[in-house]
């Protein structure tokens, strides 16, 4: 995907993230008023939180619908806090966390899983109410293969692994610009 953001864009963008996070941790409320015209740029986000390399939540929207800062304040107090498979953020943990922030592309239906690249391409898979998405990099971190990929997206969605052969499933495509906190090490800070 095309980057978007320039190293101090990303910069804002992840200290966003992370203030929203201590600030639930202290009990402030956050008051979106961006600093920065792009903020105000309707996106599809993803918020992922790590612990020593190790997924400690992640949460996000497939739909652009509010402003990038919205969304990102949204979907790291939820990574945090609201992530179902993990019990919420503790102050002591804090100090520890990696974010990694996800703006998704817009969603693309293929007829055939040969069009889906690994490591370039996300997916998300339908079949009646059940909906799964699994995002680019997640292959890639996995070292899995196309099959794989498919069958865990299929089990995302809380379908059966080949549930993707049924010719009702839609599958669609996407690509995300990541960035984390980890790749801004270089990046002198920017104020917020």
């Amino acid at each position: 995907m095309e980057e978007r953001f320039d190293p101090s864009q990303r910069k804002i963008i992840l200290n966003l993230a992370r203030d929203a996070i201590r600030n639930r941790l202290e009990s402030k409320i956050d008051v979106f008023s961006p600093p920065h015209e792009f903020l105000n740029i309707p996106a599809a986000t993803f918020v992922t939180i790590r612990i020593s390399g190790e997924l400690r939540g992640c949460i996000g929207t497939t739909e652009a619908t509010r402003p990038l800062g919205e969304t990102i304040i949204s979907c790291a107090v939820s990574a945090a806090f609201r992530d179902p498979r993990f019990p919420p953020l503790r102050s002591e943990e804090y100090p520890q966390i990696d974010l990694e922030v996800s703006v998704l592309s817009l969603f693309r239906r293929i007829q055939a899983v040969e069009q889906i690249e690994v490591g370039k391409h996300g997916l998300v898979l339908s079949l009646g109410h059940h909906r799964g998405l699994l995002l680019p990099q997640v292959a890639a971190e996995q070292g899995w293969d196309r099959d794989t990929f498919i069958q865990y997206t299929c089990r995302k969605a809380g379908l059966t692994p080949n549930a993707w052969k049924n010719p009702e499933t839609i599958i669609e495509i996407f690509t995300a610009e990541v960035f984390g906190e980890m790749d801004q090490e270089t990046i002198a800070p920017v104020p917020h």
